[in-house]
This record gives C-alpha cells, sequence and structure tokens, in this order.
C-alpha cells in the first residue's frame, strides 16, 4: 500500500508556511509520459486545445463570477435617479451586512495609553484598545502640537507589511497629515506590526509567514464557521472610530480614513460600514472584481466576502454605499490592481455622485508608478482631506524624520502575544465554530429530520450542480500490461474542460468497479505494483481521473501564490478563495465531476455495481459525491481527515486540507453528517487522522464519529461500517474485507 507521509509533529517548528515560487511544469515528467491523457510527449496524448488545462478550474470559477458580474453591471446601468441609487444603496447595506456580519457586541474598549512619545511639533500617544475582550490592537495617536480645540481626525491603516504603520513609506504619510493639522490614528491591521497571530517567541517572527500568509491561514478557518476575516478587521476599524470619539481632541464631524494596498481595501472597507467615516481616500486597491479575477486573481483572505460576487457585490458599492460623502480613489497606471478597473469603477461611481448632485465630492487621481506611492498621489490625498475636513493648508509633500524603532514601539515587548495574551482571531473563531458545532449536536439527536436537512444544506453550501447529460468520452491511448490494461479517456467536466482519466480493465473482470480518487490525480497509484494494481488484480474495472485542478487540470498560474507546509507539499489558497465568492466550493464541483464519472463507470460493459475510495483530503469530495448520489454503493476513505470541524478547533492544522473544506459549513453540517447519510451501505473510514494529518485519540474518534455510528445503528448496519485511527498498518487487509 503507498501513502503520502503524514505530519507528525505538533509544535510551531514543524508548521511553517514559505512561499513557493516554482512554477508548475509545462509538461509532465518522461517518465510518467505514458500515463498523460491529454498533455504528454507523444502524439496521441498532446492535446493543443487543452495547453491551459492547468487552469481549468480557476477559469471555471472566474467564468462563473464574469456572469454574476455581468448581471449586476447589467442593473446598475440602469439606474438613473437619486431614488434609484437610494434604493440600491439600501439594498447593498443589507448585502454587506448579510455577507460580512453580524458584528460582535460593542464592550469596553478599556482603552490605555501605555507611553508618549514627545516631538517639536507633534505628539505620539501609544495606546492599546480591545476591540472585542482581550482581543488588543495596538495603535499610535498623533496629537499635533499647534492645534485648535477640536481637530480633524484621520484613520491610517496600513498595507502588507510586517511592521505595519510603522513602516517608514506609511509614517511619511501619517506625519506629513500631523504637520498639516490633522489628528492622525494609525492601527496595528492584526497579523501585521505588534498584532501577530502565530508568533514563535523564540525568533519573533511569525511562524506562518509574511502577512498576507497570516490573514489566509487564519481566514479559511473564519470561512468555515460562516465568519470572514474581513469582520474581525472591519470591527477593529469600527472600534477604532469608537476611541477617536472618546477623546476631546477630535471633531466627531470631521473623521477621514486611508489607507494603501491592504489599508486601502480596510479603508474600503470601514467606510462602507461606518457612516461616522465623513472622507475616504482607499489606495493602491480599487479595481472591479472583473478586472482582478482577470488578472492577478483573488487576493488574501481579508479581500474577500463571504459569497460577495454571488450576492452581486463589487468595489464599486464599497463607494457607492455611502454616496454622496466625499471619496478619493489613489491609484497607479502600473499597479497590479488593475489601472483598467479602477477607471471603469470610477466612471460607474461618479454616475451615482451625479445622481446625488454632488459630483464634485468623488474623484479618482492616478499616477505613473507601480504598487506603492508617489508625490503627486500623495499631495492629492493632503488636499483631498485639507477640502473635505475643512482644514486647508499647503498640501505640499514635506521630507519628515520617521519615529525610530524604539520612539514606534507600543508594547513592552513588541508583541500583543508576548506583552498581554489574551485572544487572537483563531481563538475567537474556535469559540464561535464551538457554538456551532454545539446547535449542530443538537441537531444530531433527531437523526430522521437531521440527516434529510443536512443533505438539503450540503447541496447548497458546496454550490453542487448534479450533472446533466455526460458527453461521450474521448479515447487517446492505450496500455497493456500483465492481467489488465489502462485505457486513457477524457470527458467534459461540469465545465468547458476535460477530465482526464484512465481505466483499468481487467483480464477477468468481476462484475464491478471502483472509482478511485488521490489528491496527487490517476496517475499516484497507476504504477506497475500500486495499488490501482491491486484491485484491477482482483477483478474489480478502475476508473481515476484527475479532478479539475488536479493532476494534468494543476495546479495553475495561482501556484506561484502558494502556501508550502512542511512534511505536506503546496496548496493555492486563491482558487477555493475564487469558489467562495461565486457561492460554490472546489469540494462541491469537483463531488459532481465524480458523479459524472461514476455515471460512465456503471455504462462500462458487465458492470452491476460502482464503489468508490478516496484518499486523504479528497476523501470529502467522494463523501459529498455518494451522499448525494446513492449509485455509489459502498465508500472507503483512507487516511481522511476526520472533520471540518476539526480544523476550526486546530490552531496549527495542516492546510493542504482547507481545498476540500466547504466555506459556512459548520453552522449546518459536518463531514461525519454526511457519512452519516450513507448508512446502511458499505462504509470504511481507515486510519483518520486529525487536522495536522496526525493521530486522533480514541476519544475524539469516538466522539467525533458517534453520530456516523448511531446512523448505522439505527439502520441496524453496525456490521457494515469499519472506522480505525491514525496510524493505520493494515490498510490493505481492511480494503480486503470491504470489498467482499
Amino acid at each position: 500500500m503507498h501513502s503520502r507521509s503524514q505530519f507528525q509533529g505538533r509544535t510551531l517548528k514543524t508548521v511553517i508556511l514559505l512561499f513557493s515560487f516554482a512554477f508548475c511544469c509545462s509538461g509532465p515528467l518522461s517518465a510518467q509520459d505514458e500515463l498523460n491523457v491529454i498533455r504528454g510527449e507523444s502524439s496521441n496524448n498532446s492535446w493543443i486545445q487543452f495547453t491551459d488545462a492547468p487552469n481549468a478550474l480557476y477559469h471555471h470559477l472566474a467564468g462563473q463570477a464574469f456572469e454574476m458580474l455581468d448581471k449586476r453591471a447589467s442593473a446598475v446601468s440602469e439606474l438613473e435617479t437619486v431614488s434609484d441609487w437610494k434604493r440600491r444603496r439600501q439594498s447593498v447595506r443589507e448585502r454587506l451586512e448579510q455577507v460580512v456580519g453580524p458584528f460582535p457586541p460593542k464592550t469596553p474598549l478599556n482603552a490605555r495609553v501605555v507611553r508618549t512619545i514627545q516631538k517639536n511639533d507633534y505628539k505620539v500617544e501609544h495606546v492599546i484598545f480591545e476591540s472585542q475582550p482581550e482581543f488588543y490592537v495596538t495603535s499610535s495617536l498623533f496629537l499635533p502640537r499647534n492645534r485648535p480645540e477640536e481637530a480633524p481626525a484621520v484613520i491610517y491603516l496600513s498595507g502588507h507589511t510586517p511592521d505595519g504603520y510603522r513602516d517608514e513609506t506609511y509614517q511619511h504619510k501619517i506625519i506629513n497629515l500631523v504637520k498639516k493639522g490633522f489628528i492622525v490614528f494609525a492601527i496595528d491591521p492584526l497579523g501585521q506590526g505588534e498584532r501577530m497571530q502565530y508568533l514563535d517567541p523564540e525568533t519573533g517572527e511569525s511562524v506562518v509567514g509574511s502577512a498576507t500568509r497570516e490573514h489566509s491561514y487564519a481566514g479559511a478557518q473564519a470561512f468555515l464557521t460562516g465568519n470572514s476575516l474581513a469582520r474581525y478587521m472591519i470591527w477593529d476599524g469600527i472600534r477604532a472610530v469608537d476611541y477617536l470619539l472618546t477623546r476631546d481632541e477630535v471633531d466627531s464631524n470631521r473623521i477621514g480614513v486611508t489607507g494603501r494596498s491592504g489599508g486601502g481595501t480596510q479603508s474600503a472597507y470601514l467606510a462602507a460600514f461606518d457612516e461616522r467615516i465623513h472622507a475616504a481616500a482607499p489606495e493602491a486597491y480599487i479595481t472591479s472584481f472583473k478586472r482582478l479575477l482577470q488578472s492577478i486573481g483573488p487576493q488574501d483572505a481579508e479581500q474577500n466576502f463571504y459569497h460577495g460576487i454571488a450576492s452581486g457585490l463589487d468595489h464599486a458599492d464599497l463607494l457607492e454605499v455611502r454616496a454622496p460623502k466625499p471619496a478619493l480613489v489613489i491609484t497607479t497606471t502600473e499597479d497590479f490592481f488593475s489601472i483598467q478597473g479602477a477607471r471603469e469603477t470610477a466612471r460607474e461611481v461618479s454616475k451615482a455622485y451625479k445622481a446625488y448632485g454632488k459630483p464634485e465630492n468623488f474623484n479618482m487621481v492616478e499616477d505613473g508608478g507601480g504598487h506603492g506611492s508617489t508625490r503627486n498621489n500623495r499631495e492629492a490625498m493632503y488636499a483631498f482631506f485639507q477640502e473635505h475636513l475643512d482644514n486647508p493648508g499647503d498640501p505640499s509633500d514635506q521630507e519628515v524624520t520617521v519615529l525610530n524603532e524604539e520612539e514606534i514601539r507600543v508594547t513592552r515587548t513588541g508583541q500583543v502575544a508576548t506583552s498581554f495574551g489574551g485572544e487572537n482571531v483563531f481563538s475567537l473563531n474556535r469559540k464561535q465554530a464551538r457554538e456551532k458545532i454545539s446547535k449542530l449536536r443538537e441537531s444530531r439527536q433527531n437523526l430522521g429530520v437531521h440527516l434529510p436537512a443536512v443533505l438539503a444544506s450540503a447541496k447548497d453550501l458546496a454550490g453542487y450542480q448534479p450533472p446533466a447529460a455526460v458527453d461521450n468520452p474521448v479515447f487517446t491511448g492505450r496500455i497493456p500490461r500483465d492481467g489488465y490494461v489502462i485505457e486513457k479517456y477524457f470527458v467534459k467536466g461540469e465545465g468547458a474542460y476535460p477530465v482526464p482519466y484512465l481505466l483499468l480493465k481487467p483480464d477477468h473482470p468481476n462484475g464491478r468497479g471502483i472509482l478511485y480518487l488521490h489528491p496527487d490525480g490517476k496517475a499516484a497509484e497507476a504504477s506497475v505494483g500500486g495499488e490501482m494494481e491491486w484491485l484491477a488484480e482482483k477483478g474489480f474495472t478502475v476508473l481515476a481521473p484527475d479532478l479539475v485542478g488536479t493532476g494534468e487540470t494543476g495546479p495553475g498560474a495561482l501556484a506561484n501564490y502558494m502556501t508550502q507546509v512542511k512534511n505536506f507539499g503546496a496548496t493555492s489558497f486563491d482558487d477555493w478563495t475564487a469558489a467562495v465568492l461565486v457561492g460554490r466550493s472546489i469540494a462541491g464541483v469537483q463531488a459532481a465531476d465524480a458523479v459524472r464519472l461514476t455515471g460512465l463507470l456503471a455504462q462500462q460493459s458487465g458492470i452491476q455495481a460502482v464503489y468508490g475510495v478516496a484518499r486523504q483530503e479528497v476523501a470529502p469530495v467522494l463523501l459529498h459525491a455518494a451522499a448525494f448520489e446513492s449509485v455509489i454503493e459502498r465508500v472507503a476513505l483512507i487516511e481522511p481527515y476526520a472533520s471540518y470541524e476539526g480544523i476550526t478547533q486546530t490552531e496549527f492544522y495542516n492546510p493542504v486540507f482547507h481545498s476540500s473544506t466547504v466555506a459556512g459549513s459548520l453552522p449546518a453540517y459536518d463531514l461525519p453528517d454526511l457519512a452519516a447519510t450513507l448508512a446502511p451501505r458499505k462504509l470504511l473510514m481507515a486510519g483518520m487522522t486529525d487536522a495536522a494529518g496526525g493521530s486522533l485519540s480514541k476519544q475524539h474518534l469516538d466522539e467525533g464519529m458517534a453520530v456516523v455510528r448511531a446512523a448505522y445503528d439505527k439502520q441496524k448496519a453496525l456490521g457494515r461500517l469499519t472506522i480505525t485511527g491514525h496510524p493505520e498498518t493494515d490498510l490493505q487487509g481492511l480494503l480486503e474485507d470491504w470489498i467482499k
């Protein structure tokens, strides 16, 4: 039996996330070429039409996004009067609350000034406040010395730098604003500055790497719970406004917000959600989802709302929802956030402001350059706030002396985690997940009601689309082997992409077929001596596909933005996020293709029954497919992770598992619930692992699988259920029993 190495360690150092800049190979290795169906070197398995097959999954999801965005654009094009725009504004507000909220209740900020730094013409008060109980936000309040009794204030939100607002580029703008008479309140986004969520106390650095990786690693867990990382960041900003309103120095009617890159995202969000923001100037972020998906793809977790595109939302809505309050979009022509998208968005937003009779309150400035700050853009930002926060003066950008590392430090140790401890995103989300799980367990007490509801919810949340008529497969080659033959085919999948597959046909078939799913694709166990050969030798006709996104159809261009985990290989969060945006899931798309292939297998001459085998992180795909379609008579899951619940409860989970998760699932169902719906079909769950890929204790195994056993017991089918923990030394023996 063959299996990939599993993660055994549990310390911080054994779960280290690294960028992988390795591009996907232009073609498979020559030794594997004979098993290729569409991307090989020989004339029969090198199909020009499918040269872009590795990007098939992304194109499929993006194509669905484009249809949704076109529908939105059509609706917006019909808006003309101020009444039209006001109705849309109300609708957008409701949708924003649905995809981000609900926000937690407001609790005491417990704000305190921990240090004060005196400068010639301003002072800095370093402030700690709690946006949620014991969820500490590090911040600095810059106060000009010569100012009126009440002055305008600007919240500054930094981009994806490890230093947060301490970065010299950000300090330069902050101090310039202060010298022009603005109070500036800079806060650390979570995962940055002094708020690392995965701090290694020995090195003082993030265990998971950059800020974007901190965001996506935690964001996948939040999405599972029906939450989002954006919610945490927006709430931090809302509570920052609350703090400003406690300061006598601040004019509550003159509050603005700005930030660049990730700070531009946060600025746009905060201004859209908090009506107390009078003027907003997001920089190096605003484009459109259409141009974003056409160019660089979805970005890290907080830049995506749960089902955001499916809810009819686009970047323009973040600006239009607050019209006609002043807004300035700051851009550069060579930014990786498409300038074309920014221009198109600006034209749409301008139409809204014109309808409100305030066209002068919206503007977009652009300068040459890449994803950075330019003098012209900085001066445009200063002038914008000077005009709209009623603080006239010279908008010239000045040379300034930034604070040094000691002066800008807020906490004693330089990190909240070691100075105060308290909550982090993982711990807060874990609590919310437990609340959802508790309700799920209550529902499991009445299986007669619970299991039908599970199937309905799973189909909806996974974005499952039952396959329609299946196209005829295309034959591309044949490999004779001792005792069986391998035939190579591809068939059209759910979208306009091919699903390559191998069909192992034994010389002496037993009338049964097996759909065999492996996370590494069809070739993983197709070698001589592999697991599929073992099955073929026992008379099974085996169909092994490259599910879209794997094998010859993956991982694609987004593999350039990967998270690579020690002992695990690489995974991209971006395809998965694209699915979240359009209300789908990779698991749901792949499950539909698995059902499609099951139908093809069942149509093979002499096949009287079809079984399913799946390994490791693709086990949930088979579980969804089998739950939705009863044609799969038996299911064997080899070394599967136990549950979505486990991922939300494990701080350092194996991120490879995220690709088969379903965002928003936990309030409605988990993997054991799907397994329970299979009763009384024969089910093997062998070598089950925890969310890190390690061993499950007997207690956790028994507790987690209780609903499965209860369902099989109710059907008087416990003899058809086998569940074992990890590690497992006799997987072959278990499979032997399962196929009898």
